[in-house]
């Protein structure tokens, strides 16, 4: 198998093109964090209308659309929306209102009965969309590009309520010709309600469409803008009133017909309809010129209320958006959108190119790439305040499994290293509504704020612990010191809840360092007695809060958790491993473990005692489970040395390759929920090796794949000096999402646009060998991988981030947004080649070497646009 990324910059640009099958399952999110998003199917249509404070997946907005239209002296050549063919079937869809189901075929709403472009290509290099139109009846090659501004540290201008379009007409003909590009949307309120409204505002033609119906704190409140900033518009503020198909028929009419359109407009709205507006730019374009036409389809729907789990009886309470604190109305955002144009699309193109420009394999760029689409999905929420709220993923048509749960976004690291203060927020809610007095987490947040704790008797094992490693993780990355001094309290507290007497679930109450007790974990179960998985996120926790206790003068709860950590350390490593990998102890047939909870929960005999076969249920025994040394990837990621012995580590890690991998699912079984099949590969949850005892009722979930765990694994395997197994599971996971099969951008799991999917940005950490400690104002790199002596890949910490490169003699570190102050560089790949210089704008820095780093005399500051130049001899 080859693993290295395409030579050629045409190989690298065909895997990220779609077409015709290949494009079926496409939907590209257009939106900001926290907005909600529009989606671009694969073939140019307009779907999941995401913008209403919720999910809705396969929900469009009526017949919706661009279309384009081509003209020479008063004569139509060709019209046609801006879509390709319709991908099978076309008997109709199923649960669809009466006369609009299924032996009805496709909805009117996906254009496939108005005259469209016969060939298309999808390019999708998140964060932006191209596609390729072509006709032989169309005099002019079109593109549709479509993006919203993704900016790493610059959550402002991320979280933008708007989709962006520009199309772009090639004039293929020996004729000047006018070229028509319009935008129709649906005014999505209810029928008898619709307004529409033409304004014109600091060089923006604009229709606002909003709704009689609803108060300003209504829930349903808001309103959309389609706007533009070309000179030449013309428009319709509402297409024409009838019944049946007269709308469509009036404005393909129109649209059609030479020249321009002529204003409709309608003094109050009409009763069943709900109307479409229309705005159109035209221009003249020369023989294999080209003309733009940029649009902008803003939103705002500012109240939110939870409507996953309503407070109860009486009117719900109403919580701002944050986007709303910002821009007033869809139209204010459209005019900034356009106002500001230039400079987000450069900045979002300047990140996307330093992504994609790494020598790194494709597929593991696609990885990365495609999951960072999650912060601009439904399953993100940001608060009036700003602060970050996350759903796991999404249902079609609602948020799905609330809270931030912690035992999810433990794994979604994208969030900390693009928008870290971003990925704090969430975390400092969790400290601040859901900790108890005696470090207990409820790791579901319940909103509104301030609603109370959730429900449950149980704080999570695995994310009480993560808690305290993303606490370290964010402080190094972004050496803030004021921060860990301020929320010190509640990360200590996250610790010693392990040992509290008021922890119910007695994880470590004779505070030996190994988790004995009840641990509820992400798998929606509590695994019963010691198993390295839990417990090393515990052991993991204590070596973060040795660092951080240090750092503050707290000498002697440093010592303390020492003590713990090294004690547990060493009866993980001589009880748990099995001399391939690492298990759970515990006697399935001792229903006492059981009865020792029977005064906190009463039912807990009947939920965990197979009384037929006499055995707990649910749990792993002598299994091989996926994360059992998870511990070890976080401690990596973030640079807190070793957990357990890296040679048990590695072995542990080829055993999950050998034992959980599956290279096709065709003959596997599966009685849970199929994320792969037929010869698909993945990684299983947990498998049990011949010779090993199989619970009867084992682990929930334990034939599933994950995308989340999966890429943990694979990149910790790469850390480990697995590379090979590493990239080939990650390599598999993309591989289900082809486009054909899967969405390349919506990895499922609990629900589609799954946050646990975010682990796959460790890939690039993994594989550019890259460290950070802000703290000390250091970073690293030590890449794994080479492309002809050459590398090349994306970094970013908590002020800036940039591109990393080596080339034949020399390596540079190229600051592209914000900024870096470091005082050492360390490159271990370095270690027998010697530096011949150090430079900035041409200037010599001072430098020591020692061992791996690169020391400077005093700390270095680069802004945007500098690099620091290592030329080294051959």
């Amino acid at each position: 198998m080859d693993l290295e990324r395409p030579e050629s910059s045409k190989q690298f640009s065909s895997y990220f093109t779609y077409r015709a099958g290949r494009a079926r399952e496409i939907s590209f999110p257009i939106g900001g964090i926290g907005t909600g998003c529009i989606g671009l199917a694969g073939n140019g249509r307009l779907i999941d209308w995401e913008i209403f404070n919720r999910p809705n997946k396969g929900g469009i907005n009526g017949a919706s659309h661009f279309a384009v239209k081509a003209e020479v002296d008063g004569r139509v050549l060709d019209a046609r929306v801006l879509v390709g063919d319709l991908s099978p079937p076309y008997m109709g869809e199923f649960c669809k209102p009466p006369y609009q189901s299924f032996g009805f075929g496709p909805p009117i709403g996906y254009m496939a009965g108005l005259p469209h472009f016969r060939d298309f290509e999808f390019e999708g290099t998140y964060p932006v969309a191209r596609i390729r139109f072509r006709d032989e009846r169309f005099p002019g090659n079109v593109s549709l590009t479509a993006f919203n501004p993704f900016i790493p540290l610059n959550d402002l201008d991320s979280s933008i309520p708007a989709a962006f379009f520009e199309v772009e007409i090639e004039n293929s003909s020996e004729e000047e010709t006018t070229y028509t590009v319009c935008l129709t949307v649906q005014n999505p309120f209810p029928a008898g309600t619709t307004v529409n409204m033409y304004g014109e505002r600091s060089g923006v033609h604009f229709i606002k469409l909003s709704s009689t119906r609803f108060d300003e704190d209504d829930p349903e409140f808001g309103d959309i803008t389609i706007a533009t900033d070309a000179s030449t518009v013309s428009y319709q503020e509402y297409g024409f009133r009838g019944s049946w198909f007269d709308w469509l028929h009036i404005y393909w009419m129109d649209f059609t017909s030479p020249g321009r359109f002529r204003n409709r407009s309608y003094r109050q709205p009409q009763e069943g309809v709900r109307d479409y507006a229309i705005l159109a730019v035209h221009m003249s374009v020369k023989p294999w010129e080209s003309g733009k036409a940029r649009f902008i389809l803003a939103w705002s729907f500012p109240n939110c209320y939870n409507y996953w789990k309503p407070e109860g009886d009486g009117k719900p309470t109403i919580w701002k958006n944050y986007y709303p604190i910002i821009f007033r109305d869809s139209v204010e955002t459209a005019i900034y959108c356009l106002n500001n144009w230039d400079r987000l699309y450069e900045k979002t193109i300047k990140f996307r190119d330093a992504l994609f420009s790494s020598t790194l394999p494709v597929f593991i760029i696609d990885a990365v790439s495609a999951n960072i689409s999650i912060l601009k999905s439904p399953t993100i929420l940001r608060l009036e305040d700003g602060s970050l709220y996350g759903f796991e993923g999404c249902h079609p048509n609602s948020g799905c499994c609330e809270g931030s749960c912690m035992h999810v976004w433990a794994y979604a690291y994208a969030s900390l290293f693009l928008f870290p203060k971003l990925d704090r927020s969430m975390w400092d809610l969790h400290y601040k509504y859901d900790q108890r007095e005696d470090g207990g987490i409820s790791f579901r947040l319940q909103l509104p704020l301030g609603r109370g704790r959730w429900d449950s008797p149980h704080a999570a094992a695995d994310g009480q612990f993560c808690s305290v490693i993303r606490a370290y993780a964010y402080w190094k990355l972004t050496g803030d010191d004021e921060w860990l001094r301020r929320s010190w309290r509640s990360i200590k507290k996250s610790i010693e809840y392990a040992w509290a007497e008021t922890n119910e679930d007695r994880w470590d109450l004779d505070r030996d360092g190994v988790l004995e007790g009840r641990q509820h974990n992400t798998l929606d179960i509590e695994l019963f007695g010691p198993n390295s998985w839990l417990t090393g996120l515990y052991l993991a926790a204590l070596k973060a809060g040795v660092e951080m206790a240090e750092y503050l003068g707290e000498a002697e709860e440093a010592e303390e958790y020492r003590r713990l950590f090294e004690k547990g350390k060493r009866w993980v490593e001589e009880n748990l491993f099995n001399g391939e990998y690492f298990h759970q102890l515990i006697n399935l047939r001792d229903r006492s473990i059981l009865e020792e909870y029977l005064s906190t929960d009463p039912g807990v005999i009947s939920f965990y005692w197979d009384d037929e076969h006499g055995e707990i249920k649910y749990q792993i025994g002598e299994g091989c489970h996926i994360d059992q040394v998870l511990a070890q990837w976080h401690a990596n990621i973030c640079g807190l040395g070793e957990i357990f012995d890296r040679g048990k580590v590695k072995s542990a890690l080829r055993s999950i390759y050998k034992y959980n991998f599956k290279r096709s699912m065709r003959d596997f079984f599966n009685p849970c929920r199929v994320f792969s099949l037929n010869d698909e590969s993945g990684t299983v949850i947990c498998s049990w090796p011949e010779g090993k005892y199989k619970p009867v009722i084992p682990i929930p979930y334990a034939e599933e794949t994950w995308c989340g765990t999966e890429y943990a694994v694979a990149s910790h395997m790469i850390q480990e000096g697995l590379v090979d197994e590493g990239l080939e599971i990650a390599k598999a996971v993309r591989d289900r999402y082809d486009g054909e099969r899967r969405n390349p951008w919506n990895e499922i799991e609990c629900g589609s646009n799954y946050a646990r999917s975010m682990a796959s940005y460790i890939l690039l950490l993994a594989l550019s060998g890259f460290k950070f400690d802000m703290v000390r104002g250091e970073i690293g790199f030590n890449p794994v991988m080479m492309a002809n002596g050459r590398f090349k890949c994306f970094w970013s910490v908590g002020t800036g981030w940039g591109v990393f490169e080596v080339r034949d003699d020399r390596i540079l570190l190229t600051v592209d947004y914000g900024f870096l102050r470091i005082n050492a560089l360390s490159l271990p790949f370095l270690r027998d080649r010697k530096v011949k210089s150090v430079e900035i704008l041409g200037e010599g820095i001072e430098y020591r070497r020692f061992e791996d780093k690169i020391i400077f005399t005093e700390s270095i500051l680069l802004e945007e646009g500098m690099n620091l130049t290592i030329t080294i001899e051959p």
